[in-house]
């Protein structure tokens, strides 16, 4: 199971492994309080794409589709988030405002095979 959760949210049990995809850390958050199990710097965006997208509501569904196309290429980071998924819950965290449009939900969709959605 994939779950989808902000880093500043407070960690729970059920949250399972807890993987920070985000390429940058996130502000103001203390590894201990954060509690990442595993930290993928390279599932997230390109620095070129994340500035790009620049969370603009009107380029998510440009931004989801270039995303999906370097995750292709991301095969060993892939493999492992679903290495872990088939383990037990696997939680993406990230650091966005943004709870509906960001690189967590768009990766989530991706491990889950659902790249047409919008």
């Amino acid at each position: 199971m994939i779950r989808v959760k902000r880093v500043y949210d407070a960690p729970e049990a059920r949250d399972g492994t807890r993987v920070l995809v985000d390429r940058l850390w996130p502000r103001g958050l203390t590894k201990e309080k954060a509690r990442v199990d595993l930290w993928l710097k390279e599932i997230a965006p390109s620095d070129a794409l994340r500035k790009w997208f620049g969370h603009d509501p009107e380029k998510w569904r440009a931004f989801r589709s270039r995303y999906f196309r370097e995750l292709e290429a991301q095969h060993d980071a892939v493999s492992t988030l679903r290495k872990e998924a088939r383990a037990g819950t696997v939680t993406l965290l990230y650091g966005a405002r943004d709870t509906e449009r960001n690189n967590a939900v768009a990766l989530g969709e991706f491990l889950a095979g659902r790249r047409s959605r919008q």
